[in-house]
């Protein structure tokens, strides 16, 4: 069988179809402006190799605004290749008509896929799409990939995360009873742990017992923090020198840079809290997607703190430590929206209070907005279901 499919800007609309049918070649009908590009042809190419389906791709080309065009293109092929389909999932609304005459004309089968229900419906003459359940699931790399991008390396290597879930929740109540001099605990470490650019960073920290801060300020070392650290074990061999010097070891190099970075006790605690759900099928930390998935230097990424998916739809948190602005939300907008589609959901989480204005504006973006009273109360699961 010819699939035929109506080329879409949402990847999910061009890919899904063809994964669960698996034709003996596809057909995409494309609007004109992307005949002069042949990144989209690139990027279908990788990606259908990437989920290791060897089907020959074929892309003809068109005004996706004019009904008799596309219905003329639309002849030209089902004349070409005469047992095929037509998934009407994607596709312009010119395009869609067009699709509906030439059915009035030919027995074609005809077939949608539902995003709210996620399946498969029999148009016309589709039996073997008659209310099928789409099982498909997807990786995040996959959605990066769907939309022609790649996964980059990002912070922590998700595969060694397992060793470190017994720190997490710990780590997380120690950073909410000093949330207030987070900054400060974290500028602290960093001040006594630093190294020299050609050198390799040093598992041990060691300074004076006031260091300097911002603008001449003073930041004294936090003992009651540091031992709360020592206590869960991301640090050992904690010692005040009389008010002098400050000495600890850290647990090993990620822990070191986890304490060494204000974000990440946040970030952690939303991927085990995604993971502890047993909602999904793949959960990722730091999440780095090249957008044009070509490696290049100067390649344009951007990272995302925690990625989920479950079947095909994606999930994108951001989190954040201070308060949620416009432009954190208009990014991770525009990130679910170009990696996730119109299925896609998004979430920000912030561990201060959320005013008025941005959880409106964030309802403005459907983004979800979990904040400082989830986290406290320990509700931060039961949001994340909720958003399933």
């Amino acid at each position: 069988m010819t699939l035929i499919e109506l080329y879409d800007e949402r990847p999910l609309e061009n890919v899904l179809g063809v994964e669960v049918f698996c034709p003996s070649r596809v057909v995409y009908v494309c609007p004109e402006r992307v005949s002069s590009d042949p990144g989209h042809v690139r990027k279908l190419e990788a990606y259908f190799a990437h989920r290791k389906l060897d089907i020959p791709i074929h892309f003809f080309y068109t005004s996706v605004y004019d009904a008799a065009k596309v219905v003329e293109l639309l002849r030209k092929i089902v004349t070409q290749y005469q047992e095929c389909a037509i998934d009407i999932t994607g596709g312009t609304d010119a395009v869609l008509f067009a699709a509906g005459m030439l059915c009035s004309e030919k027995e074609i089968p005809v077939f949608t896929y539902s995003r709210r229900k996620n399946a498969f419906y029999n148009i016309k003459d589709a039996a073997f799409a008659d209310a099928l359940p789409c099982t498909v699931t997807y990786t995040v790399e996959d959605c990066f990939r769907m939309a022609g991008g790649a996964m980059r390396t990002g912070r922590v290597e998700n595969e060694k995360l397992k060793a470190y879930h017994s720190f997490i929740e710990p780590f997380f109540a120690v950073y909410l009873k000093y949330r207030t001099q987070w900054t400060n605990i974290v500028t602290y470490i960093q001040k006594i742990s630093m190294t020299k650019n050609d050198e390799p960073a040093s598992m041990t920290a060691m300074g004076e017992f006031a260091v300097k801060g911002e603008r001449g300020s003073k930041i004294i070392a936090p003992e009651e923090a540091l031992k709360a650290l020592e206590r869960i074990r991301l640090i050992q061999g904690l010692r005040f020198e009389a008010k002098r010097t400050v000495s600890f070891q850290f647990y090993d190099a990620q822990v070191r840079m986890w304490l060494r970075d204000v974000g990440s006790v946040l970030e952690l605690y939303v991927y085990k809290a995604c993971l502890d759900t047993g909602l999904f099928d793949d959960v990722r930390l730091s999440a780095v997607v090249d957008w044009e998935g070509q490696g290049e230097k100067d390649a344009v990424t951007n990272e995302l703190d925690v990625m989920c998916t479950r079947g095909v739809v994606p999930y994108f948190f951001s989190c954040k430590t201070c308060e949620i602005h416009t432009e954190a939300l208009n990014e991770l907008a525009i990130l679910r929206d170009r990696f996730g589609g119109e299925i896609a959901k998004a979430a920000i989480v912030t561990a201060e209070t959320a005013n008025a204005a941005m959880r409106n504006r964030a309802a403005e973006l459907d983004i979800i907005v979990i904040d400082l009273d989830d986290l406290t109360s320990e509700r931060i699961k039961e949001r994340i279901i909720q958003m399933v």
